[in-house]
C-alpha cells in the first residue's frame, strides 16, 4: 500500500446534534483485514440511519467505524489476506457497517457487488443499502410473490422507489403512500398502480376499495406507530406486515384481535448488525435475481440530489426535510 496516501478526508460528527455538526476531518487510511478490500470511494449514499447516528441515537455496531456511511462505490485499491474473487482495479459497490463518508473505505469482499451494466459509479453507490434492505424485507421476510399486492409506505423515499420498481418487476401489484401529489406521480411513474397522498386521503379506505375489500397481501412500513393498527385493518387474510423503521414512533395502542382472526404475520429486521455471512447471502440473491434487471435497464436507482462530501450537512438537512424523491448522494472522488 506504499503508493496510497497515509491519511484521507472524511466527514466527522463533531458532537451529536443537527446537520451542522458534520465537519470535514482527516483520518489514517484504513487497512483491509482478512477477507476485506480497500476501496477508493467515488460516491456514497445518504440514508436515514446516518441521520439517527448523527443525532446520537444509533451507535455503530461493535468493531464498525464511527464514520457515517453504509454504502459506497469505487475502485478496489488493496486486498486483505484471503480475498479471491476481487482484484485491484475492479469497480464495485458495497455495503458497510460504517465508514462510507470518506475517501477510502474497507469492505468485506462478500458484501461487494460489481457495478451493473452501464450504471455510473454514482448510480452504483445508490444500490447497496436500499437493495439489500428491500430484498431481505420484501422478498425474504415478506415472501412477496408474483400476483400478490404490496403497499409501500413512503413510496418516494430511497427505499420506496427501490421497492416499487422491484415489486413491479417481480409481477406484484404495487400500491404506495406519499406526502405530496408530485411524489405520488413519481411513484406511479416507477410502476405503482395506485398511490395515495396520505395527507389528503385515508389510505385504508382507498386501498380496501381498490382490492374489493380483500385487503393487501404485504405492507412495507417505515412509519410504524399509529400506522400499525391501520396496517392490520388493511391487511388481507394471511397478510404480512414488515416494519423497517419507526418514523411515526415506537409504540402502538391497538386492538390485536384482527391479527389472530386474519392470521397475520408482523415482522421486521435490521440490516446493519447482521453478520458478514448473512449479508453475503443477500448479496448472492441480489446478483442472481436483481442485477440482471439493473443490467438490462429495466430498473435503476432514482437519485434526487448530489452533494460533495464536504457538504454532507446539506445532504442531511435535505434528508430531514423529506422534500426529496429517491436517493441523496455524496460525491467523494
Amino acid at each position: 500500500m506504499s503508493q496510497l496516501p497515509e491519511h484521507m478526508l472524511v466527514c466527522e460528527i463533531r458532537t451529536p446534534g443537527a446537520p451542522d455538526v458534520l465537519v470535514p476531518g482527516q483520518r489514517p487510511l484504513p487497512v483491509p483485514g482478512p477477507g476485506e478490500v480497500l476501496v477508493k470511494v467515488a460516491a456514497a449514499g445518504v440514508n436515514r440511519p446516518d441521520v439517527f447516528q448523527r443525532k446520537g441515537l444509533y451507535p455503530p455496531p461493535p468493531g464498525a467505524s464511527d464514520i457515517l456511511g453504509l454504502e459506497v462505490s469505487g475502485e478496489v485499491v488493496a486486498l486483505g489476506d484471503g480475498v479471491s474473487n476481487l482484484k485491484v482495479g475492479d469497480k464495485v459497490c458495497g455495503l458497510l457497517a460504517g465508514g462510507g463518508y470518506a475517501e477510502y473505505a474497507v469492505i468485506p469482499e462478500l458484501q461487494c457487488l460489481p457495478v451493473p451494466g452501464e450504471l455510473s459509479l454514482l448510480e452504483a453507490a445508490a444500490l447497496p443499502e436500499t437493495y439489500f434492505t428491500v430484498w431481505s424485507n420484501v422478498f425474504d421476510r415478506g415472501g412477496l410473490k408474483a400476483g400478490e399486492t404490496i403497499l409501500i409506505h413512503g413510496g418516494s423515499s430511497g427505499i420506496g422507489t427501490t421497492a416499487i420498481q422491484l415489486a413491479a418487476a417481480m409481477g406484484a401489484t404495487v400500491y404506495a403512500t406519499a406526502g405530496t401529489d408530485e411524489k405520488c406521480r413519481a411513484c406511479e411513474a416507477l410502476g405503482a398502480t395506485l398511490v395515495v397522498n396520505y395527507k389528503e386521503q385515508d389510505f385504508v379506505e382507498v386501498f380496501r376499495e381498490a382490492t374489493d375489500g380483500r385487503g393487501v397481501d404485504l405492507i412495507l412500513d417505515m412509519v410504524a406507530g399509529s400506522y400499525l393498527e391501520r396496517d392490520v385493518s388493511l391487511a388481507a387474510v394471511d397478510g404480512r406486515i414488515v416494519i423497517i423503521a419507526f418514523l411515526g414512533g415506537t409504540r402502538a395502542d391497538m386492538d390485536w384481535r384482527p391479527v389472530m382472526v386474519k392470521r397475520l404475520t408482523i415482522t421486521g429486521s435490521t440490516l446493519r448488525p447482521r453478520s458478514v455471512e448473512e449479508k453475503a447471502e443477500i448479496a448472492a440473491a441480489l446478483r442472481k435475481q436483481v442485477w440482471p434487471l439493473l443490467e438490462s435497464g429495466r430498473i435503476r436507482p432514482v437519485i434526487s440530489k448530489v452533494f460533495p462530501l464536504e457538504r454532507a450537512s446539506e445532504a442531511h438537512a435535505l434528508m430531514e426535510s423529506s422534500k426529496h424523491i429517491g436517493k441523496i448522494m455524496l460525491e467523494v472522488a
